[in-house]
């Protein structure tokens, strides 16, 4: 049996924290665990275990990293880049400037 684990949110939906307790753990102590928290799975195909700093979707129960940069977007569960990285060379890694991939 997995061990539970919670994401506390704050109001924008972002992970502030993450523990290994009980949902009736965190009832049982609400003045220890305030505000909002989630059960977030690291073993559960089709979730994403929540780090501090995510996102939390409650459309999909699931949770995002943080945009890596702003000219991505969110498609497929995953951040895409406006450009597909290139298959060959490199390696490469993202200029938010160009807006393009470059070799490094």
């Amino acid at each position: 049996m997995s061990r539970p684990f919670f994401a506390q949110l704050n109001d924008d939906n972002i992970v502030v924290d993450v523990r290994c307790v009980t949902q009736e753990f965190i009832d049982a102590n609400p003045d220890r665990y305030t505000g909002v928290w989630v059960e977030t799975f690291y073993d559960t195909a089709g979730k994403t275990y929540a780090g501090v700093g995510f996102e939390y979707l409650p459309e999909t129960q699931n949770f995002r990293e943080q945009q890596p940069y702003p000219s991505w977007t969110w498609a497929n569960d995953t951040w895409n880049p406006p450009t597909p990285m290139p298959s060959t060379g490199g390696p490469y890694e993202w200029s938010e400037e160009e807006l393009a991939w470059v070799a490094v």
